[in-house]
């Protein structure tokens, strides 16, 4: 049993170390035959966003600039 909870302290370890400094993603953890075979970390980065009157390459004015 000792063996078991040493496995599961490792898992929940590396989980916790994966979801360290993560602040916009997922975490996906695959299982095969009640096990743990992979985790996968997708990180996301978030930008303000700019107002902008270009689209493709084309600069439109707004309608109050008409």
């Amino acid at each position: 049993m000792s063996t078991k909870n040493n496995l599961n302290d490792q898992w929940m370890e590396r989980i916790l170390r994966s979801l360290e400094g993560l602040e916009y993603g997922s975490l996906n953890i695959t299982v095969h035959d009640s096990q743990i075979t992979q985790i996968e970390r997708v990180e996301k980065y978030r930008y303000p966003l700019e107002k902008s009157n270009t689209v493709k390459g084309r600069n439109y004015a707004s309608p109050q600039e008409k």
